[in-house]
């Protein structure tokens, strides 16, 4: 029986990561993957949807484009031909995965793992031993449990929907429910967003959640709140979707964005000794160790922060641990994160109601403003910035944007928060003129 010092179980980017890491470090390295290499982000998450989304902006780009003196005859969309695309893409990516992997001499099995012991995994009918095993399998999307369910497609079929929905209902208020919105409002379907809560993105700052939703209504897409679907039903043409509140909405496909769960089931990891939460994760302390200790898990399947980038420095404090010096830790403070709505959003450190709860005192500043771009482009498109203050030691501890690039923008501002930048700091940074990045250096009155 082949024995490795590290097993790897998920192909994804946590996974791929540690494997090759702990690979470069002398370490013997196996890694099983049933699926495509790379995990929900390269093929299902991030960077499809990251690729609709600029396809939906192009839609808007052509209208704009006549404010700036260009003319010519309407451009038609060909769905065919992006999924087409993007398919190529992705299959490129795969291969990039494959080549890391095999390059740092990782032992690359296919199929589905199982723990056949604490020290034992079957792939496939074969049987390997491993001194360690770490578990990224990432998670799934949830559907919820209603009349006709089924009927209902998720963000894993979403890419390849096929015809395009000229009528797409979205189940759902968080960040992926909204990107999907907007992106296919953007390429054309007429969408409804229907949200039982009373705003979407839960968690966001409330300034940024009203102020995004007031923009993703102003492109076309009726977000309709404090509302959710009670069955669901082929009709004549499509789908029939009955809402609680009765009335009945004809869609061609409908999308369930509703949350994602942990693929911790089927590994035998109950069975060899792993605790699982109540939610279905698999429990780990500060060191990703679960219940057995030499079973460890990183990234979407322990349901922490589902962020690729997390998911990434995870994996790297595995590997120092059992591979190298041991003192890499992870900060789960302050990370950045984007949502690619229509416009986008991009935000870093504490909403404003969690600064008031944790530091009590604070000054807010806030801004919200036309875009040069859009002084042209007839657009009503409008941006949206803010800081969050502690007032007793001048320090920054919140930074939100809604408007162009603003996870590129926020990106950066990451960094002075990290540093524990202060106001002054941010007041006497010079401004990148014009750009709308630089306000965020520029506001100098805090709101009442």
């Amino acid at each position: 029986m082949q024995e490795y010092d590290l097993f790897v179980i998920g192909g994804g980017s946590g996974g791929v990561r540690a494997a090759r890491m702990a690979a470069q470090s002398g370490a013997t390295v196996a890694l099983a993957e049933a699926g495509a290499l790379g995990g929900t982000c390269v093929n299902l998450g991030c960077i499809p949807k990251k690729l609709y989304s600029y396809a939906a902006h192009y839609g808007e780009a052509f209208d704009e484009a006549q404010g700036f003196g260009w003319s010519g005859a309407p451009p038609t969309f060909d769905w065919e031909r992006l999924k087409r695309n993007r398919a190529i893409e992705i299959m490129r990516l795969n291969g990039v995965y494959e080549k890391l992997l095999i390059g740092a001499g990782v032992q690359l099995m296919r199929g589905r793992a199982r723990l056949a012991d604490a020290h034992t995994v079957e792939v496939a009918g074969e049987l390997v031993r491993a001194t360690n095993i770490l578990v990224a399998t990432g998670g799934a999307p949830h559907k919820p449990d209603f009349p006709g369910h089924e009927l209902a497609i998720t963000s894993n079929e979403i890419f390849d929907l096929e015809p395009f929905p000229r009528r797409l209902l979205v189940i759902g208020g968080g960040y992926i429910a909204c990107e999907f919105a907007s992106i296919f409002s953007g390429l054309g379907s007429r969408v409804t967003q229907l949200y039982r809560g009373a705003q979407v993105l839960r968690g966001f700052d409330d300034d940024l959640r009203a102020f995004v939703a007031a923009e993703m209504a102003k492109k076309g897409v009726d977000i309709r709140l404090n509302a959710q679907v009670a069955s669901l039903q082929r009709a004549a043409g499509g789908l029939r979707a009955t809402l609680a509140d009765g009335d009945a909405l004809e869609v061609d496909a409908v999308l369930a964005a509703t949350g994602r769960w942990p693929n911790a089931g089927g590994l035998g990891l109950q069975e060899a000794g792993v605790r699982l939460d109540e939610h279905g994760a698999i429990a780990v302390d500060d060191a990703f160790r679960s219940s057995v200790p030499h079973i460890c898990a990183v990234g979407d399947v322990i349901d922490r922060v589902q962020l690729t980038p997390v998911a990434l420095a995870e994996a790297m404090v595995v590997v120092d641990r059992l591979f190298g010096a041991g003192k890499r830790t992870i900060d789960y403070e302050n990370i950045p994160t984007a949502v690619f709505t229509h416009p986008n959003v991009g935000t870093v450190g504490l909403t404003e109601a969690r600064a008031r709860e944790r530091y009590g005192a604070l000054r807010i500043y806030r801004s919200e403003f036309r875009p040069l771009k859009h002084t042209l482009s007839m657009s009503g498109e409008r941006s949206l910035m803010k800081l969050v203050v502690d007032d007793a030691s001048d320090r920054v501890v919140g930074v939100h944007m809604v408007g162009a690039d603003a996870g590129e923008i926020v990106q950066g501002f990451a960094v002075a928060l990290k540093a524990a930048a202060t106001k002054a700091l941010f007041d006497s940074t010079i401004g990148i003129h014009p750009t709308a990045a630089e306000e965020f250096v520029t506001m100098r009155e805090p709101v009442g």
